[in-house]
């Protein structure tokens, strides 16, 4: 593996780990609320959109750095008549984002390389080809009897398919 910027290092948005930390996070819901007032599930969507649908914050992640984010001074709330808590970025919460401008590009390099990743998976040939291999490795992995020769060989040509497109 490259480096943790490359758009290879993203899985697809069900895994497992994190693929921002709190204080990544906490810097796009001030980048989203400088540009207007949000309710929690608006910026789970703007972030989501960032990436092309790739990556989708959950609540237990934006909700609590919301709620920290108040009590630092950078965002204010207030509900609306729908109920909504609406939050809104204060002077110092935008003070601290021009502060941080660097770190931001680096967050938001890393959702667009998301999203450049979205864009190149749903080709239709791309997606072809990936269904085949998983068809084929599923298929012959399914096998009790399999050899642990014939193991080493789909090793091997996972590993060259790999190399190939690592090199292409």
């Amino acid at each position: 593996m490259k480096d943790k910027n490359s758009a290879a290092f993203f899985a697809h948005k069900k895994r497992k780990e994190r693929l921002l930390d709190a204080t990544e996070v906490r810097l796009l819901i001030l980048r989203i609320l400088a540009t207007r007032a949000a309710h929690g599930y608006e910026i789970i969507k703007a972030i989501e959109e960032l990436s092309r649908g790739e990556y989708t914050p959950s609540p237990s992640l934006i909700y609590p750095n919301l709620t920290l984010l108040e009590e630092m001074g950078y965002v204010t709330a207030g509900n609306e008549a729908s109920n909504k808590k609406n939050h809104w970025i204060t002077a110092e919460g935008e003070a601290f984002l021009q502060q941080q401008q660097t770190q931001l590009q680096s967050v938001i390099d890393r959702m667009q390389s998301l999203a450049v990743l979205a864009n190149n998976r749903s080709q239709p040939e791309i997606q072809r080809a990936i269904h085949n291999m998983r068809t084929a490795l599923n298929t012959r992995l399914a096998d009790e009897n399999i050899s642990q020769q014939a193991l080493y060989a789909i090793i091997d040509v996972l590993d060259d398919a790999a190399k190939k497109i690592e090199r292409s």
